[in-house]
């Protein structure tokens, strides 16, 4: 089927296009020395889906070595439960293909986006292995839109849907499309083969695939959340607290130096400076008290 890939495509390769062309990478490598193994960290810029003429780095080879770190830094390494070598190479071969210029160069046509679409569309299928492949295409939509792109929907996030689902319910049809795309799988090749048994670990353990995804998303490719204007708020109102209290502390340190001064030397120029250091931390903290005359009066006294 011509739309199995189709909308990930399109949405995964206009991304990159856009500003994605160079992923930085903090690249884990080791060095011997003396015997010892040691790790140290380098930054590279690796060209995906780049002109030719930049000599990148191989994509699948690249995405199978950020997807390998990303189950590590998220606490899912390989084969930790039970074998699921199989699922890696299912991952790297479908992020590879979102970013192959051939299959980009092909006709699209949107994957549907509601059940009662798809279960149309698989009803209107008349062979096993059509359904297969459509199920198989709308659980990988999800897994993409999900992992990479945190936006189940494909749509703007200001946009408003009559029927908006939470990220849960998606993944709740990820995971039933993988295991119907398993269980058609089956009868396609008229047998469980190594396809088949790749989708049922999907099924199984898509929350934690899309915890690998979205480490991989943000460390690896590098795509962010852009900040909301409220988020930007309150960010700048930490920092400037932040910078305050550091400021406040100078300043006291100033001012007690100043009022030292002032006992040791009681100078008119000392008792300008301590009115001078008592005002400036006023600006910063209106609730600080401290009046010279009233401690001038009781020195005397």
């Amino acid at each position: 089927m011509k739309q199995v890939y189709s909308w990930a495509e399109g949405l995964f390769e206009d991304a990159m296009a856009r500003s994605l062309q160079l992923r930085s990478r903090h690249q884990p490598d080791t060095k011997s020395c003396n015997g010892v193994c040691t790790m140290y960290v380098s930054i590279r810029y690796t060209p995906i889906g780049a002109s030719r003429s930049l000599a990148p780095e191989k994509v699948h080879y690249y995405m199978m070595n950020c997807l390998l770190y990303s189950r590590v830094e998220c606490g899912f390494p390989s084969n930790a439960d039970s074998f699921d070598e199989d699922v890696n190479v299912y991952l790297a071969g479908l992020l590879t293909a979102l970013v192959d210029g051939e299959r980009a160069a092909r006709a699209r046509s949107p994957l549907a986006l509601d059940d009662l679409s798809v279960a149309d569309a698989a009803a209107a299928a008349g062979r096993p292995r059509e359904r297969y492949e459509l199920y198989r295409a709308s659980a990988d939509r999800i897994l993409v839109s999900l992992g990479i792109f945190k936006n189940a929907r494909g749509r703007r996030p200001d946009s408003r849907s009559r029927l908006h689902l939470s990220d849960a319910a998606y993944v709740g049809r990820g995971e039933a499309y993988y295991a119907l795309a398993q269980s058609y799988a089956v009868q396609t090749f008229r047998r469980s083969n190594a396809v088949s048994a790749c989708l049922g670990k999907l099924s199984r353990d898509l929350e934690r695939y899309l915890a690998v995804l979205s480490t991989l998303r943000g460390e690896y490719l590098n795509i962010c959340e852009t900040l909301s204007e409220g988020a930007l708020y309150h960010l700048e109102r930490s920092a400037a607290h932040v910078e305050r209290r550091g400021d406040i502390a100078s300043q006291y340190d100033h001012f007690l130096d100043a009022y030292s001064n002032y006992l040791r030397s009681g100078s008119p120029e000392a008792r300008e400076r301590l009115i001078a250091a008592c005002e400036t931390i006023r600006t910063i903290d209106p609730s600080f008290s401290f009046d010279i005359e009233k401690r001038e009066s009781v020195t005397s006294l």
